[in-house]
């Protein structure tokens, strides 16, 4: 994968090429020397800039967080509080609705940073019980969470047919999830998954409302 053809600072190179090595290696195997020789400094360079590798894990998700948002607020979303995108929602064409999904979509599998994150995690889940469960929060509980929330919403406020919202979050996410899988494994994919993913929503538009 890579990264954003833009000058980076010396910290943010270190980002940068941790996290390169994090997704080929896996987060445990990975050590700051290494980062620092991809970088192309000295180790105690490195600890100007981030104290502990733990240090840098952590700005990897604040990086992640910033970027996402930022996604979010150029479609006028919140992306983390469904409660606040209910109301746009509701009233959402088809149309939109879809462009969205597909951008949405498209950003988990390109963006540098997310789709390398997601390959360390993938990597670390079955060795690394800490990394298992933040990726169990990022790709599975937190999705889930904000799709029952919203479509909790959204059948009080449109009258939809949702008896369940927890498995409707479900039914709507686990395709997606499916096929971005899909898409990590052969990026050849791509257009044949999104073409699906419209096909997708528009089906569970018709089931629901």
């Amino acid at each position: 994968m890579m990264t954003d053809t833009v000058q980076l600072s010396t910290k943010e190179r270190i980002l940068d090429c941790a996290l390169t090595l994090f997704s080929e290696q896996g987060y445990d195997a990975a050590s700051v020397a290494q980062i620092a020789e991809a970088v192309g400094i000295k180790p105690p360079s490195l600890y100007k800039h981030f104290k502990s590798k733990q240090e840098i894990f952590t700005a990897l998700l604040d990086v992640m967080k910033n970027r996402y948002d930022v996604l979010e607020k150029s479609m006028h979303l919140n992306g983390t509080d469904a409660l606040k995108d209910a109301s746009r929602y509701e009233h959402m064409p088809d149309d939109e609705l879809i462009s969205i999904g597909k951008r949405l979509f498209s950003f988990f599998l390109h963006d540098s940073y997310t789709s390398r994150f997601r390959k360390m995690l993938t990597i670390e889940q079955y060795r690394n019980k800490a990394l298992a469960q933040l990726y169990i929060q990022q790709y599975i509980d937190s999705a889930l969470e904000y799709q029952k929330t919203l479509f909790t919403a959204l059948a009080a406020a449109k009258n939809l047919h949702i008896t369940d919202p927890e498995t409707t979050a479900i039914q709507f996410y686990a395709p997606i999830f499916m096929l971005l899988s899909l898409c990590y494994a052969d990026f050849s994919r791509e257009q044949e998954s999104l073409d699906r993913l419209e096909k997708h929503i528009r089906q569970f538009i018709k089931l629901y409302t």
